[in-house]
């Protein structure tokens, strides 16, 4: 089939969502963000089964347990990949197997927001697949190779989040715990807790936003939950924003910041990138003083 050159107006008019990832220490309140969503447009993906923090949110669900079963969803949710072979994942007939299994995917069309909890346990899923396949057994030895298992999470995972990625018309926010690690020249850096070190420096040059939150000092001593939104930040924490509409500091509403990210009536007269903040840079939010 020919390609098909998209106008300007079709482009403006097309329904777009947000993909995030938002990383944050254990205990934060990562899940919880899910109260500060419309419920009725929003599937919950509870990979890790920790939901007792939001078990009165009238939510559809979905428990995947495998990472088949995490695979089969991607494709569910986003469609057949006209790139892939016909056997590989992702194609149209691995799409077809998943509607027979899953149903009609015009279920699919109430929901607005795919909130996937968490990416930390669907990598360490994916990897105790990945250490199940010929790939991570030795054909010498017959004994586990690791970086044959590491490897085919790497290239499993990273593909899984593509895919997701490009379901264009939908919001996709993936959660992650935020992890301190030692780089080959022992400094300290922020990343996402995934299994593979590799996948957590690849993530956020997928997803079009990253998003930390965490406990911030307004400078009363009285820290408060607050999403950093930007790569140039004080605390070094990961932070990308592809849209351009989000303040370095953000309200830690995820209704209102996947609003403002995807603000369609923004002019693009008003994009503006900031190389490095001044000094006297001021946070547009700024918590509540009570």
């Amino acid at each position: 089939m020919a390609l098909k050159i998209i106008t300007a107006d079709e482009r403006a008019a097309e329904a777009r969502g947000v993909k995030g990832l938002i990383v944050g220490p254990s205990g934060v309140g990562k899940t919880s963000l899910l109260r500060t969503v419309d419920p009725a447009s929003t599937l919950f993906v509870d990979v890790e089964a920790g939901d007792l923090a939001v078990a009165d949110v009238p939510v559809d669900t979905l428990r995947p347990k495998t990472w088949p079963e995490l695979r089969d969803l991607a494709c569910w949710l986003g469609g057949p990949n006209p790139a892939r072979g016909p056997s590989q994942t992702y194609s149209r007939g691995h799409y077809d197997h998943v509607v027979e299994t899953y149903g009609d995917p015009s279920a699919l069309d109430k929901y607005d927001l795919y909130f996937i909890d968490s990416a930390t346990v669907a990598s360490r899923t994916c990897l105790a697949w990945a250490q199940t396949q010929p790939e991570a057994i030795s054909e010498k030895t017959g004994k586990p190779d690791l970086r044959g298992a590491y490897g085919l999470l790497g290239r499993e995972f990273v593909e899984w989040v593509t895919h997701l990625q490009h379901v264009r018309s939908k919001s996709v926010i993936l959660l992650a715990i935020l992890d301190q690690v030692k780089d080959d020249f022992g400094r300290l850096n922020f990343e996402p807790q995934v299994a593979g070190q590799a996948i957590g420096r690849q993530l956020p040059g997928i997803i079009d936003q990253v998003i930390t939150l965490n406990l911030i000092d307004f400078g009363d001593g009285a820290p408060q939950r607050a999403f950093v939104t930007k790569f140039e930040n004080e605390w070094g924490y990961p932070g990308k924003d592809r849209s351009g509409r989000l303040e370095p500091l953000e309200e830690p509403h995820l209704g209102k910041l996947i609003a403002k990210a995807s603000d369609q009536a923004r002019q693009r007269s008003a994009i503006t990138t900031t190389i490095r903040p001044t000094a006297d840079a001021t946070p547009a939010y700024q918590p509540n003083e009570d």
